[in-house]
């Protein structure tokens, strides 16, 4: 018979499609030139590298937003170990801990610019979770993490049922 485990995906949600992105971008541009070009024809001749910079920054902005789409992890939680796969990285990072001695944990951002950090620890290492998600999603992967693990030397029934938050 085989031993259940649990299957926990998170992925951040970005719904921006790169064809909306470029839609965005063009009427942001559009837009941006209609007020700079006769601006700049005036002789305020500053306006347009200053929108020029505007619409570099934009574009440096939804192309980090893009490339989150590929992030992914996969939390495996079985009955002796804790598997955690982080599909966002090549090649992709995997880590491994024994479930009986792993601790999930929530470190403090230190203040309200820097959110807190979600983590599974054991023997000295530690692998960071879900650094994508909102704080409230964080706190409630952190508590259904602590139901499947356990805390030290505890080691609780899973359940065969496979979770998505």
């Amino acid at each position: 018979m085989d031993h259940p485990e649990t299957r926990i995906e998170i992925a951040p949600h970005c719904s921006l499609s790169p064809r909306g992105a470029r839609l965005f971008l063009a009427s942001v541009g559009l837009a941006s030139l209609s007020v700079a070009l006769p601006v700049t024809l005036m002789g305020f001749w500053p306006v347009l590298p200053f929108a020029g910079l505007e619409f570099a920054l934009l574009v440096w902005a939804l192309k980090t937003n893009l490339a989150r789409k590929g992030q992914r992890q996969t939390i495996i939680v079985g009955p002796t170990t804790v598997c955690i796969e982080d599909h966002s990285v090549s090649p992709m990072r995997r880590s491994e801990f024994p479930r009986h001695w792993a601790q999930v944990r929530i470190r403090s951002g230190g203040s309200a610019w820097h959110p807190s950090r979600l983590t599974v620890e054991s023997h000295g290492r530690r692998h960071e979770l879900a650094a994508f998600l909102t704080e409230p999603e964080r706190q409630a992967l952190a508590a259904q993490l602590r139901r499947l693990i356990g805390r030290i030397n505890e080691s609780p029934t899973l359940p065969a049922t496979v979770i998505t938050p």
